[in-house]
């Protein structure tokens, strides 16, 4: 896609990834940016940031894991700019959970990681099809492709996430619409904060202004898959050529992040 010239929504935007894509996008020359976060005083000062309004950058209260806050987001877009070139459906948390961990967690997962995607395509699709196309980009995460040691919850939903992008792509491709898929490991946000120390820097903390710089050069591109850390595809194509000897290396990585969560315990507790 042209990135010059195109209106942009972008949820999640307050902080993070989604902060520098509203960054980077805007010095590409952007000519729209509607940002949305549930965060509100945040999103707004990104956006007044930009340049406010009077810059085409628009900043909007967005709690998406309700749909009627989505579809509002879109037709604030639509309304004040005419269209949306691009959707990055970029929001999402880090709460780890397993399979004791209590069902709201995993619905709140879910909703932000898999729904949400599937309420943004609901609501923007549909108006970038009657246009002849556009671009959707769903920010998933390395563990989408591979797996998360400290999350089960994370892992599934990100699995999810890509699922229902490739789902997208199959069935909207011929009709004009671009499908990317964001797939970093460790970036250093505020989500990732308490990560990072976690296993989750294996191949290096990306800076969010990295990783959106690499967006846009894979958007422009059109390619599916988005990688900030290029060795995941080797990890990928690792997984896939011999899934079990995979799992047992992921068994033996886990262990080794237990002892050192036990290890780390061990030292606190000594200074206590």
């Amino acid at each position: 896609m042209r990135i010059a010239g195109s209106i942009v929504a972008i949820t999640g935007a307050a902080s993070g990834i989604g902060a520098a894509l509203a960054r980077e996008l805007a010095a590409a020359g952007a000519r729209g940016l509607v940002l949305g976060d549930v965060r509100e005083d945040d999103v707004r000062s990104v956006a007044e940031a930009l340049g406010g309004a009077a810059a085409g950058v628009v900043a909007v209260r967005c709690d998406v894991t309700r749909e009627a806050d989505l579809q509002a987001l879109v037709k604030l877009a639509e309304a004040r700019f005419g269209r949306i070139d691009l959707f990055c459906s970029n929001a999402g948390l880090v709460i780890d959970g397993d399979e004791h961990t209590p069902d709201e967690v995993w619905r709140l997962n879910w909703d932000i990681h898999v729904m949400a995607n599937v309420w943004a395509a609901r609501a923007a699709a549909p108006g970038m099809l009657a246009r002849g196309g556009g671009t959707f980009l769903v920010t998933a995460s390395a563990a989408g492709l591979l797996s998360s040691m400290p999350s089960a919850s994370y892992a599934v939903t990100k699995h999810a996430a890509i699922a229902f992008a490739e789902k997208l792509a199959i069935d909207h491709g011929d009709a004009g619409l671009r499908v990317s898929v964001l797939c970093p490991q460790a970036v250093d946000t505020p989500l990732m904060k308490g990560r990072l120390g976690k296993g989750a820097a294996v191949d290096g903390v990306a800076t969010p202004q990295a990783v959106a710089a690499c967006v846009l050069e894979g958007l422009e591109a059109e390619r599916f898959l988005i990688l900030p850390h290029p060795k995941v595809l080797d990890y990928f194509r690792a997984k896939a050529a011999d899934y079990d000897r995979w799992l047992a290396g992921m068994r033996r990585g886990l262990a080794k992040l237990r002892a050192l969560d036990l290890a780390g315990e061990s030292s606190a507790a000594g200074r206590s």
